[in-house]
C-alpha cells in the first residue's frame, strides 16, 4: 500500500508539472502576440511612409528634401493638426480604453484591440522612415531585440523579487512624459539626450519587471481554470512588453539612428 505522504508528493509534483506546462504555453502566447503586433507596426509604418513620400514634384504637396516631397496624404499626416490626433490617440487608448476593454470585452475583442493599437502606432511611427536611414532603423531594431531578449530572460529566471520596481518605474514614466511635453516647447538637444538616456533605463527596467509580473500572475491564477481570463491576461502582458520594446527602440534610435 502506497504511503500517504508519497501520494501527496506525487500529486503536488503532477500539479506543478501542469502549471509549468501551462506557464510555457502562456508565455509563448504573450511573446507570440507581441511579435505579431511588432510585425503589424513595422508593416504599417513602412507602408504609410511609402504612400506619404514621392519623388515626383507634380504629385507633391510639400518639399522635405532634395528630390523628396510629401504627398497630400503625407502633408495631412505630418504637417496638419491631424498629426496631434495620430500622436495622442494611442496614448488615450492606453489610459482610457484598454482597461475598459479588459474588463468588459471578450478575449477575442481584447486581441483585436491590441492589433488595432499596433496599427495606430505604426501610423504614428511612420515618420522615422523620413528622418533616419533604413539601415540604421534595422540596426537599432536588432540591437533592441537582443537587449529586450536578455532583459526579459533575466526577469523570467531571476529569483529576486522585483515587484517593488513597479511603482518607482511608473513614476519615472510619468516624469518622462512631463519632460517630453516641456521639451516640445523648449526644443533643447541636451534635454532630449537626457530624456532618451533616462527613458531607455526606465523601459529596460520595465521589461524585466513586466516579464516577472506576467509569470507570477499566471502562477497565482493557474489553479482557477478560467481560460478566458488567462487569454486576456496574455494579451495584457503582450501589450506591456510591446510598449517597453517600442520605447526602448525609439530611445535607442535617438543614439544610433543616422539621419537621411
Amino acid at each position: 500500500m502506497a504511503d500517504y505522504t508519497t501520494i501527496r508528493a506525487g500529486q503536488a509534483a503532477g500539479i506543478g508539472a501542469r502549471i509549468d506546462e501551462g506557464l510555457r504555453a502562456h508565455m509563448n502566447k504573450v511573446y507570440g502576440t507581441m511579435s505579431v503586433g511588432m510585425l503589424i507596426t513595422a508593416a504599417a509604418a513602412w507602408a504609410i511612409s511609402g504612400l506619404a513620400v514621392t519623388t515626383d514634384p507634380s504629385a507633391a504637396a510639400a518639399q522635405i528634401g532634395p528630390d523628396k516631397y510629401l504627398t497630400a496624404l503625407g502633408a495631412a499626416i505630418y504637417l496638419s493638426p491631424l498629426r496631434w490626433v495620430i500622436m495622442l490617440a494611442p496614448l488615450a487608448f492606453i489610459f482610457f480604453g484598454w482597461g475598459a476593454l479588459m474588463r468588459r470585452g471578450s478575449a477575442a475583442t481584447v486581441q483585436l484591440g491590441f492589433f488595432a493599437f499596433a496599427t495606430a502606432i505604426g501610423l504614428s511611427l511612420s515618420s522615422i522612415f523620413l528622418v533616419f536611414t533604413d539601415y540604421s532603423i534595422v540596426q537599432t531594431f536588432l540591437v533592441t531585440a537582443i537587449a529586450f531578449a536578455g532583459l526579459s530572460l533575466w526577469g523570467y529566471t531571476t529569483k529576486k523579487n522585483i515587484s517593488g520596481w513597479g511603482s518607482f518605474l511608473i513614476m519615472g514614466v510619468i516624469g518622462l512624459l512631463v519632460a517630453m511635453v516641456v521639451n516640445i516647447f523648449l526644443q533643447s538637444p541636451a534635454m532630449m539626450f537626457a530624456i532618451s538616456a533616462i527613458g531607455l533605463l526606465i523601459f529596460a527596467g520595465l521589461t524585466a519587471f513586466h516579464t516577472q509580473e506576467i509569470k507570477n500572475t499566471y502562477i497565482a491564477h493557474a489553479a482557477h481554470g478560467d481560460q478566458e481570463w488567462m487569454d486576456k491576461a496574455a494579451y495584457d502582458g503582450a501589450l506591456s512588453l510591446y510598449i517597453s520594446f517600442l520605447n526602448m527602440f525609439q530611445f535607442l534610435l535617438m543614439f544610433m539612428g543616422q539621419q537621411e
